[in-house]
């Protein structure tokens, strides 16, 4: 090796001294590339995303919201047809301006496993409101995925994550939380079938039952309801209450905002909303709500 550096670098100029660089530059190379190449760490095998989470992306994960189309009606109204979680048609009529389809509605459902309650939601973002990009703790059914405890969660503790075709509900667990056997009978109960439409209609049977409507848990009614909007944005609830104008109660998810709220009884419908003035206002006098039969 010693002699063929001497005679590169006694070697004469031109042409064989640009070769004998290039020879210098060839042998160095390889033990070089061969020292990098050896402390490359080697490529880990990919780990397959567990089912039934098929993204955790926010551009692949749509928010969980409906979007109907509406239909013109007269006085610049609009109306749109809709089903609550517990499977009653209606037909919502409103003032252009709300633009109710174009804010899209998602369930709400309260359940009681065992007499303990729950509440089933559906997260505005969709489940990576739910995973944070993470991996579950572990599967309930195939359909069901439990998950941890989010941060600033207040009391809640561990959420279950259901899947419904295109639909995500979370159910939020509290302090102690369900045993068990109590979350493995609410994985295998709860059924969610879709409507043509679109819309989430929910059953479930043995000792889980859905609240119905009219029913409250600490003040707060917890029977099917839809929500329209949300986020950071004005938010409209229709919450089907059997004598409303004396049973209704405000929702929570309305007016615990912390934003100016109010409600009205379109029959046996409450119609709360959260918003800017004009949007309130424009709510409660146009609103209507023609509740028909249950969906097939």
């Amino acid at each position: 090796m010693a002699d063929q550096f001497d005679v590169i670098e006694a070697g004469q100029s031109g042409r064989r001294r640009w070769i004998g660089l290039l020879v210098v530059v060839a042998v160095l190379s390889v033990p070089v590339v061969g020292l990098i190449a050896s402390r490359a760490p080697e490529p880990l095998p990919a780990q397959p995303t567990p089912q039934p989470i098929r993204s955790l992306t926010r551009l692949e994960s749509p928010p969980n919201i409906l979007q109907v189309p509406s239909r013109g009606a007269k006085g610049g109204d609009e109306v749109i047809e809709v089903v609550f979680p517990h499977g009653v048609r209606a037909e919502v009529r409103y003032p252009a301006e709300l633009d109710l389809a174009g804010m899209g509605s998602r369930p709400f459902q309260g359940v009681w496993i065992d007499g303990v309650y729950r509440q089933f939601v559906a997260p505005y973002n969709g489940e990576v409101e739910i995973t944070r990009g993470g991996q579950p703790i572990r599967n309930y059914a195939p359909n069901v995925t439990l998950w941890p405890r989010q941060a600033g969660s207040g009391p809640y503790g561990q959420v279950l994550l259901f899947t419904f075709e295109k639909w995500r509900l979370a159910m939020y667990d509290r302090g102690q939380g369900l045993t068990f056997d109590q979350r493995v009978t609410v994985a295998r109960a709860m059924k969610g079938t879709v409507t043509k439409g679109g819309y989430l209609v929910l059953s479930a049977g043995g000792t889980v039952r859905l609240a119905e409507p009219g029913e409250t848990a600490q003040g707060d009614p917890v029977g099917p309801q839809l929500w329209f909007g949300g986020g950071a944005r004005e938010m409209i609830a229709l919450v089907p209450t059997p004598g409303c104008a004396k049973k209704a109660r405000m929702p929570f998810v309305i007016d615990g905002r912390g934003r100016p709220a109010a409600s009205v009884c379109r029959g046996d419908v409450q119609v709360a909303v959260t918003g800017p003035r004009w949007f309130r206002e424009k709510a409660l006098e146009g609103i209507r709500v023609t509740v028909k039969e249950r969906a097939s």
